[in-house]
């Protein structure tokens, strides 16, 4: 389940979820993640990671969903600095994902939900502008 749970998040969580550049600046952030499955016995420790944002990332919200080939985004809106979205994967990561971020400009906290199999996951994300890419 760990395994499950950690190629999400680095398929799409890093990237997860679309980043518009008039409320988001380039630079280095800080993601943490927390995920819950409801029924699991034990609850999953934060992840921490740490990604570059360039100028071309954030210029095309759509395109910075998810670096996965196999998803396909079905749903995208955007209301004033609220995105939400949803899309739909196949293969290793099948599923229906569906999630929602609001911006603070150098900070953002997103929320995704994963329906997969009978399953499903939540996850937050806490990001925030460490500065400058090294």
């Amino acid at each position: 389940m760990k395994k499950i749970a950690f190629v999400i998040l680095a398929t799409l969580a890093l990237p997860a979820i679309g980043f518009a550049a008039d409320f988001m600046h380039e630079g280095y952030w800080e993601l943490i993640t927390t995920m819950e499955m409801p029924g699991m016995p034990m609850k999953m420790p934060p992840t921490n990671i740490k990604h570059c944002y360039t100028k071309e990332d954030v210029k095309d919200r759509t395109k910075t969903i998810t670096t996965d080939k196999n998803c396909t985004i079905i749903d995208f809106k955007q209301s004033a600095n609220k995105v939400t979205w949803k899309m739909k994967c196949t293969g290793q990561n099948a599923g229906i994902y569906s999630g929602e971020t609001v911006y603070k400009t150098d900070a953002y906290d997103s929320t995704m939900k994963l329906e997969s199999q009978g399953q499903t996951m939540n996850m937050k994300v806490k990001a925030r502008r460490l500065g400058a890419c090294p």
